[in-house]
């Protein structure tokens, strides 16, 4: 069965827990004042659009999309649960970030992550799909404890 990836309001307890898992992961592995993953009420925030995804039947992952104006767009909030690494739902939500930037007329895509192991499979994933390394973007400050990547849209651009 194929991994389903749809719009969530953030009101089902297992999205909930989802997001709690991966904020406890980010603070697990980013020391104190430099987390910047967000919240529910955050994720809830206008501008900014939520997703879950499902393999049978199953919540196996989660990304947002944060528009930053001048047709720019933030990947915010990807995560893949623990017991679905590797199956490729982390593909599969970035390509539905990508396919809803390029219909909102995105021509950038951010992102701001953590640094070290941990992080290692996020950038991995990220490069594979044509990020490249950047500077500090928006209010972001550059610590040793977080890195910043860019990725250029056109149109047509829905997968990677």
């Amino acid at each position: 069965m194929s991994i389903i990836v749809r719009p969530d309001d953030l009101s089902s307890p297992q999205v909930q827990a989802l997001v709690t898992e991966h904020l406890a992961g980010m603070h697990g592995n980013t020391p104190a004042g430099h987390v910047h993953a967000l919240a529910l009420d955050s994720l809830r925030a206008p501008g900014i659009t939520f997703w879950s995804a499902w393999l049978d039947g199953q919540l196996c992952g989660c990304g947002a999309l944060k528009a930053l104006g001048d047709h720019a767009g933030e990947i915010k909030s990807m995560r893949t649960r623990s017991a679905f690494l590797r199956r490729g739902v982390g593909q599969a939500v970035l390509d539905e970030i990508f396919r809803v930037a390029c219909d909102r007329g995105h021509t950038h895509l951010y992102l701001e992550t953590g640094t070290g192991a941990p992080f290692a499979a996020a950038h991995a994933l990220y490069l594979r799909n044509g990020f490249a390394w950047c500077g500090p973007f928006g209010e972001y400050t550059a610590t040793a404890f977080n890195v910043f990547m860019v990725r250029p849209l056109v149109p047509q651009d829905s997968t990677a």
